[in-house]
């Protein structure tokens, strides 16, 4: 332990806050909360852990902390910030699921859509569906009940819904507001209170069409009926109040934690949430964090209850959430809290030979690469690749790993700028000066390892801007193909020495990965560069042609070739302007 954290550790309070773990960049890497900061955070650095805390307590350099007056502010400010500093080890937030929900829109004309993303714009919302499918499913069925309008601006004419009725073409027809609102009241009574009094509805008018002998819509009427009950009852009957209520159970082994979420709404289980991730803490102080983290940061609505398990603080999540919380002791409620705290039981047991498979391939061989290469463990991994045909549209690319786990949000592409010619060794300090100058520039962090889709002569290349320009001590590798382009050597150091790896090792395959997935990206970005270049032609020096008239314009005749025998007529027969299609003419004649 080093001893400025030694020092610190003496000094904490015995009150509650958040504490802030960060790496030897400076990087916060983890984010907790604590009823008494002194006993939590000394604990970190006391007394056996699990290898997955082990770890996290290996990448702590320093640690901050903020002291708050209650737990529940310690709770509060403890998920902002982790929604501020998104700390990799604070996997909750890593997820970014959104559910569905159905939008009433409030607008003249109200549609109803499909939405992710809840806003303040006066819209109606119901939800969240889990399951996309049955958000999709019911809003067909509503379609077909409800003829609201369905095109996101009005056009000119009418379209196919209105053939098949499911609009009322406001476009062309006047439809009133009341009309208008009979449809947003119907609709918001269906998905409020269930679908019952609707399908009453429907059979009266059913059984007073066929007695009007109007047989073809007592027919449609009998089809919407059948549909309505295949979306619908699907949904088993869970509780027999209408309560919107969302019930949690969780259980934990190993520092892994499963929370299940039941959605329950109008009295219908209609999906489930399942979320697996590790934690550091108490699992009673974690399972609260991700009660907050799900409803204050996800956008989640709020249902009119929550059920809770035993043994979780529900008065603290009351005032948290600000709606009904209960810990049933007894009955239905009580057995679907079982049922949801049975069922993360089992997922938990499930995912653990899925989860240590995953670790074997990702952490633990980035643990294992950095041991055989002798340098602390790289997390962070940044990897450059070139690409070229004989020097043309040369380009670079980057990628980053992180844990071992590609980050594809850390991605770069170059174009090469200074260098003319099949130059790999200039591309190289190029693309590597201008990376790494820029990340100094914004004080973003460094990799902790560089890895070169070459060998030692574009090695040489990075570690000369590296070391000697830039100053930077950050270890640079190189990958060596075969003869049949295979990764086969890795090679390190200054001179570069191989470095003894097995071929069927973890470690080795995540390099394997690495340099496939760099190779990927590159080339991918050449063929885009160089498709754009191979696009060119005579029409490119005409005034007034763009990409459009010039797409236009081959698809007409299919040719330049052709063009070159058309007459002016025949360019103004596609309406372009007199004077663009004289100096076309010109330019096809002269060329």
């Amino acid at each position: 332990m080093k001893d400025h954290i030694k020092q610190k550790l003496t000094v904490l309070p015995d009150q509650p806050g958040c504490y802030l773990m960060k790496d030897r960049q400076g990087t916060i890497i983890y984010v907790g909360k604590a009823k008494v900061l002194k006993n939590r955070v000394r604990s970190y650095f006391t007394g056996s852990h699990d290898a997955k805390t082990q770890r996290l307590v290996g990448e702590i350099a320093d640690f901050e902390y903020i002291v708050t007056s209650s737990n529940i502010e310690a709770l509060i400010l403890e998920m902002n910030l982790i929604k501020k500093h998104d700390p990799k080890y604070n996997v909750m937030l890593k997820d970014d699921k959104s559910y569905p929900y159905l939008k009433l829109t409030n607008e003249e004309h109200p549609r109803l859509v499909t939405t992710r993303k809840l806003k303040k714009d006066g819209g109606k919302y119901f939800g969240p569906y889990p399951n996309a499918g049955a958000a999709n499913e019911t809003k067909k069925l509503l379609d077909r009940l409800y003829p609201l309008r369905k095109c996101r601006t009005l056009p000119d004419k009418v379209c196919l819904y209105y053939h098949i009725g499911q609009c009322l073409a406001p476009c062309v027809y006047e439809v009133t507001p009341e009309q208008n609102e009979q449809m947003v009241q119907e609709i918001t009574r269906f998905l409020k209170y269930g679908h019952k009094e609707v399908k009453v509805e429907l059979e009266k008018k059913m059984h007073k069409a066929a007695e009007e002998l109007n047989f073809e819509r007592a027919k449609e009427l009998r089809d919407t009926l059948g549909y309505m009950e295949a979306v619908m009852e699907k949904q088993t009957m869970m509780v027999n109040d209408r309560v919107d209520r969302d019930v949690f159970g969780y259980a934990y082994d190993k520092g892994w934690m499963c929370v299940q979420v039941f959605f329950v709404r109008q009295g219908k289980l209609i999906e489930r949430d399942v979320s697996i991730f590790p934690f550091y803490k108490e699992a009673e102080e974690d399972f609260l964090t991700f009660i907050g983290q799900f409803y204050l940061q996800k956008d989640h609505i709020k249902p009119g209850e929550v059920l809770l398990p035993a043994g979780t603080d529900a008065a603290l999540v009351e005032q948290l959430l600000d709606v009904s919380v209960h810990i049933p002791k007894r009955g239905k409620k009580k057995e679907l809290v079982d049922v949801a705290m049975r069922n993360a039981t089992m997922a938990l047991k499930e995912k653990f030979a899925l989860i240590e498979r995953n670790e074997e391939r990702t952490i633990k061989a980035v643990e294992q690469l950095g041991e055989a290469m002798g340098i602390p463990t790289p997390y962070r991994i940044e990897a450059f690749d070139n690409s070229n045909i004989q020097g043309t549209d040369p380009v670079s690319a980057m990628v980053a790993f992180i844990d071992g786990k590609p980050n594809k949000k850390e991605y770069r592409k170059y174009k090469i700028k200074t260098v003319t010619g099949p130059d790999d060794y200039e591309s190289m300090r190029e693309v590597v000066r201008r990376r790494y100058v820029r990340l100094l520039k914004e004080q973003r962090p460094l990799p902790d390892l560089i890895v070169i889709d070459g060998g030692k002569g574009q090695i040489a290349a990075a570690q000369e801007i590296l070391h000697d320009e830039l100053g930077l001590s950050i270890p640079v590798c190189g990958l060596a193909k075969d003869e049949k382009h295979r990764t086969s050597q890795l090679l390190l150091g200054d001179p570069p020495q191989v470095v003894s790896l097995k071929r069927d090792s973890h470690e080795f395959y995540l390099l394997q990965r690495i340099q496939d997935e760099v190779h990927r990206f590159a080339l991918t970005f050449h063929r885009q560069t160089r498709s754009k270049t191979f696009f060119q032609s005579v029409l490119d020096d005409v005034p007034g042609i763009g990409e459009k008239r010039k797409r236009q314009l081959l698809k007409h005749f299919g040719s330049v070739k052709k063009m070159k025998e058309a007459s002016i007529d025949d360019f103004l027969a596609l309406s372009i302007p007199k004077s663009v299609a004289e100096t076309l003419y010109n330019k096809l004649q002269t060329k």
